[in-house]
């Protein structure tokens, strides 16, 4: 790794923890990653660990332990069914959202699956500000719907609006009085599909106003509801005075419910929740979950991952954790900046997400330009990320010609929770710097295998030279 100048952009926060354990990590030649990306189809899921230097793929179950979270998993109960872990955990997550009904699963998409299958019926409407790729497989396997509605603020890319996570109520308002069949509102906090964005309490407000009006369910995806909560501290007057954990417990109790993947904002390695207050959905949820990932007090979990999970939970607002956390995304953004590489402003608190459209101008939408740029990020540096743009959100046609665009071609650095340093941060700066002097030379790619699902996951490419 180079010795990189510093941004000029000054850090105002330091970490507020010490670094216990370390991790070597793979230092490749671009020779070797020009022939294991070819390997791999193109595909940055199909690379290993070991192919990796920077892994900013996602922040899901990738961040470090703390030690009191290591301490709390020594005290696992794994007694099979009313366990002390659960006990602990259901404490913990019933003081924090309030819900009479929690259901602990493997990971979120469990908890989605669970959810849908008990509440949407075929052909209904699964209403968002965005669904995430696994929400939307989940609701169309299902048999529901997808409708996005995103805030028209969102595309401005380049505007400090505060809130551009918001659902367009507008729009949520005219479908729910039209004569489609709603079957739920379903509020991504932060909106990781649309640019890691918050969303307002005054917009969950009104989203809630709306849903009791139509008698609809309303109900969070809440993977980063502690981040979306810091930066509702930051940007709405109202809260300014509140801490994040005060603005979570009011989030959670302005909807009907949530699922939630613990791998984000309950900082451990897997844990997932389903949490209802409707008492007759959350016994048909609970059957669907002893079905399929365990009894209803370990839902798919050891004791200790419970105990794990509800210290994430207790650590996960504390004001200072998320002040540093929210600064290292800034700071990156701001080197990434200054280096030639605009971003989604203002910047969220989970990922920085790049503006490949505007940085590499000659590969088309067809020729998947937030996958090109994301792709060269790992060739340049090792460095591997995941693109919001047409091949994820693009309509492709099964010989993966494109046939409708993403609205934005984006690259998603998604930053593991308390694992990578300043410097870290600063090589992906200088990586982004030395693209960016060049940016003509990123070829584009087109698709070889097209899934019929969850594309990005599994798909193969080929690279187009310009």
């Amino acid at each position: 790794m180079k010795q990189t100048p510093r941004c000029t952009r000054k850090a105002t926060a330091v970490e507020p923890y010490r670094i216990k354990v370390v991790e070597p990590i793979p230092i490749t030649t671009r020779e070797y990653r020009e022939r294991r990306y070819a390997e791999a189809g193109y595909n940055q899921f199909n690379l290993t660990a070991e192919d990796v230097t920077i892994d900013l793929l996602s922040d899901s179950g990738t961040g470090a332990l703390s030690a009191e979270q290591q301490a709390a998993g020594m005290r696992g109960d794994e007694t099979y069914a009313g366990s002390r872990s659960w006990f602990r955990f259901r404490e913990v997550t019933g003081e924090l959202t309030g819900y009479d009904h929690i259901l602990p699963v493997h990971q979120g998409r469990a908890a989605e699956r669970i959810l849908f299958s008990a509440l949407l019926k075929p052909g209904q409407l699964s209403v968002s500000n965005t669904h995430f790729d696994t929400t939307r497989a989940n609701v169309e396997l299902a048999g529901g719907v997808v409708r996005d509605l995103p805030s028209p603020a969102f595309a401005d890319l380049d505007s400090d609006e505060p809130f551009k996570g918001n659902i367009d109520l507008e729009a949520l308002e005219a479908v729910l009085e039209g004569p489609e069949d709603i079957g739920l509102v379903l509020m991504t906090i932060t909106n990781n599909g649309g640019g890691g964005q918050p969303v307002s309490m005054a917009n969950l407000k009104a989203v809630k106003k709306l849903c009791r009006r139509h008698g609809v369910p309303f109900i969070l995806d809440a993977a980063r509801f502690a981040e979306n909560a810091w930066l509702v501290t930051q940007r709405e007057e109202k809260y300014r005075d509140h801490t994040p954990r005060e603005v979570a417990k009011k989030a959670f109790r302005l909807a009907d419910g949530c699922v939630l993947s613990l791998k984000k904002d309950g900082i451990v390695h897997i844990g997932g929740m389903l949490a209802l207050q409707d008492a007759d959905l959350a016994k048909q949820c609970e059957l669907l979950l002893i079905a399929t990932e365990g009894f209803s007090t370990y839902g798919g979990l050891s004791g200790r991952d419970l105990d794990m999970c509800a210290q994430g939970l207790l650590e996960v607002t504390d004001p200072l954790y998320l002040r540093e956390r929210a600064e290292a995304t800034a700071y990156l953004a701001d080197c990434a900046r200054e280096a030639g590489v605009d971003s989604v402003r203002p910047a969220g608190v989970h990922a920085v997400y790049l503006n490949a459209g505007r940085l590499l101008p000659h590969i088309p939408p067809s020729r998947f330009t937030g996958h090109a740029l994301a792709s060269e990020l790992y060739l340049a540096g090792g460095i591997r990320c995941a693109e919001v743009g047409s091949l994820y959100l693009g309509d492709i046609d099964s010989s993966g010609d494109l046939i409708t665009p993403a609205p934005f071609e984006l690259v998603r650095l998604a930053i593991p929770r308390r694992v990578y340093t300043r410097s870290h941060l600063e090589y992906v700066a200088e990586t982004l710097a030395s693209i960016a002097k060049n940016p003509e030379r990123v070829p584009g790619y087109r698709l070889t295998e097209v899934p019929p699902i969850l594309r990005p996951f599994r798909c193969r490419l080929e690279q187009v030279r310009p």
